[in-house]
């Protein structure tokens, strides 16, 4: 697996590697703005590396020198680990489809709970969005990420963010963030029933 550095690198040297990690992950370096007043419960420093569409950022935990976790912050206020390396936080997000709703949709960070939302946006992804298998294996290979099974992407993803706490806590000038796994089941999504 490449290093933190080895992986930005690459994306910042290729234009094309940097749009289809942006286009498959909603992953971008250029909306890596600075944010002020953001602080986790540990201390640990941050560092932005990249934000979304929804205007989400992710965050680098810890001292350049070290294997930094990742933690991402949503625009609506939920934040937590997604990653114990920024690898691993690129393996959840290539390898599973809408990683973010299958958080959501996780009936508070339950693993069966969270393998039904997956299948379903898998599903939904395959229809919406034909061709994108090919370039999640495509960015994968390029990123040299080894890719789990859904269920045992899920069940790690599920790990990473537990451990948020106590450590990883984000507050940011509003207070406190609530937790990445949302208290809503597949059922409430009237198209996965």
């Amino acid at each position: 697996m490449k290093s933190e550095n080895e992986i930005l690198e690459l994306v910042l040297q290729d234009r094309i590697l940097a749009d289809l990690l942006r286009e498959v992950c909603e992953f971008d370096l250029t909306r890596g703005d600075y944010c002020e007043h953001v602080r986790v419960s540990s201390g640990a420093a941050l560092k932005v590396v990249a934000g979304d569409f929804t205007g989400g950022r992710f965050f680098l935990c810890g001292e350049p020198r070290s294997i930094r976790p990742v933690l991402y912050a949503s625009s609506e206020g939920q934040a937590g680990l997604i990653g114990r390396s920024l690898a691993e936080a690129l393996q959840f997000m290539v390898g599973l489809p809408s990683w973010w709703d299958c958080l959501k949709f996780s009936g508070d960070g339950d693993v069966v709970t969270m393998n039904l939302a997956a299948e379903h946006l898998q599903r939904d992804e395959l229809t919406d969005r034909p061709g994108i298998t090919a370039r999640r294996s495509q960015l994968a290979t390029a990123l040299s990420l080894d890719l789990e099974t859904v269920p045992v992407l899920v069940t790690r993803l599920r790990d990473v963010v537990v451990g948020t706490t106590p450590d990883f806590v984000f507050t940011d000038e509003t207070g406190e963030y609530e937790s990445l796994f949302g208290p809503w089941h597949p059922s409430r999504n009237p198209s996965w029933t």
